[in-house]
């Protein structure tokens, strides 16, 4: 296994594991979680909801196949994290409420950036990619006759 396909599974096995612990304990509701949406001032049926997603988007993380179903995942984790992140800064939170959650979107991201391309949708820049692909139809011949 190359150096990049152990961090790729290591950052994505981060994410998934925080991501179904998360979930976890919002399906169930414990109280440390209820208190904590309460002080952020969300609805208690939110938990329901996150902790679906959570579910759901680490099954596709995980899952062989569903290149576009992973974009849809991490992009979701991307935002709950970010979104837990700013909320917990805006109610005044411990830091270490806002230091873990935006930790933890910076490693949705570098999964997300590590992943193989048998994980992916195709190229982020198509057209960029395919001009840095072909050979170049300017030579210096071609130059000396245009001056």
């Amino acid at each position: 296994m190359t150096p990049r396909a152990v961090v790729y599974w290591a950052t994505t096995g981060f994410v998934v594991f925080n991501m179904l612990s998360g979930a976890l304990a919002e399906l169930v509701q414990l109280t440390p979680t209820s208190e904590g949406m309460q002080a952020l001032g969300y609805p208690l049926y939110m938990m329901t909801i996150l902790g679906t997603w959570k579910v759901l988007g680490s099954i596709a993380l995980l899952a062989p196949r569903g290149a576009r179903l992973k974009e849809w995942a991490y992009a979701g984790m991307f935002f709950n994290m970010t979104g837990a992140a700013v909320s917990h800064l805006v109610v005044g939170d411990g830091a270490w409420h806002v230091w873990y959650t935006a930790s933890v979107a910076i490693v949705v991201l570098v999964s997300w950036a590590l992943r193989p391309d048998s994980r992916t949708l195709g190229t982020l820049m198509p057209a960029r990619d395919r001009a840095a692909s072909e050979p170049s139809k300017l030579s210096i011949s071609a130059l000396r006759h245009a001056s």
